[in-house]
């Protein structure tokens, strides 16, 4: 069987203190995108996974499904890695869903996702969704998906561990006043009805990068870092205005041009 496995944006992600399990406290807006690799997935005698040497996460979630045998996996990659994008933890949770399919008895899959990883859980289910805990709690959002997103991937970017981001977030005491960032976030999630009412939600908390601002001067609605970065994304009312931004900035790094998804 074979699928996509949609890339994701973080519209907003507000960030609070440790949680007893070490994790942080968070509320996020995930937005899937239609930026996706292609994964295929075989029983086979052993698990083994092709197409991106790199690859840990889709076979630590084969393994953890326990299914009487192993898997053939081969990855298409077409998003960015390592870029805030959650290209891993879409594989993986494309990886289950096709496996979990072949199974004579399927299983559950949200709480083994959520041991996978935080961002897992987010792909398999449909439309926007706010996930608050560490993120792996999630409820449906009514958002506009009529609208354009530009990513740029800055040149020389390389991403930080998630947990160094964290730990710099935590030096700096960014968790702070957290419960009245994650109200207002709520607040302006509320009232969004129209693409340009995103651009209410409050900034990323964790990380923030000067090119947003670019994006803003060439005619993005709303612009950001998504997740821990390094990728920034710009919101833009159509696909011309977003080529126009593309080509006003194309020194800065490489570019992908694409829209919102709901369901991968």
């Amino acid at each position: 069987m074979t699928g996509p496995a949609p890339a994701k944006i973080n519209l907003a992600l507000v960030v609070g203190p440790t949680r007893d399990d070490g994790k942080h406290e968070l509320v996020t807006v995930y937005q899937r995108l239609d930026l996706a690799d292609r994964i295929t997935v075989e029983p086979a005698d052993v698990t083994r996974v092709e197409g991106f040497a790199e690859d840990t996460i889709v076979r630590a979630a084969l393994e953890a499904l326990g299914a009487p045998h192993g898997w053939r996996v081969r990855i298409s990659k077409k998003i960015p890695v390592a870029a805030g994008l959650g290209g891993g933890s879409s594989d993986a949770a494309t990886a289950l869903r096709l496996a979990n399919a072949q199974l004579d008895e399927p299983r559950p899959l949200d709480e083994l996702a959520a041991r996978v990883g935080a961002d897992v859980p987010f792909f398999l289910h449909d439309g926007p969704q706010l996930g608050t805990g560490d993120g792996t709690t999630l409820e449906p959002v009514d958002l506009p998906q009529d609208f354009v997103v530009l990513l740029l991937l800055p040149h020389g970017a390389r991403k930080e561990s998630t947990a160094s981001v964290y730990a710099a977030f935590d030096e700096r005491g960014g968790e702070a006043g957290f419960d009245e960032r994650a109200a207002a976030l709520r607040d302006a999630l509320a009232r969004v009805r129209r693409p340009r009412d995103l651009a209410a939600l409050p900034p990323n908390d964790l990380v923030s990068s000067p090119l947003a601002g670019e994006l803003l001067t060439q005619g993005a609605f709303r612009a950001d870092v998504s997740g821990a970065g390094p990728i920034v994304y710009g919101l833009f009312h159509g696909v011309a205005e977003a080529k126009r931004a593309r080509r006003a900035l194309r020194r800065h790094g490489r570019f992908w041009v694409t829209i919102p998804a709901w369901y991968g």
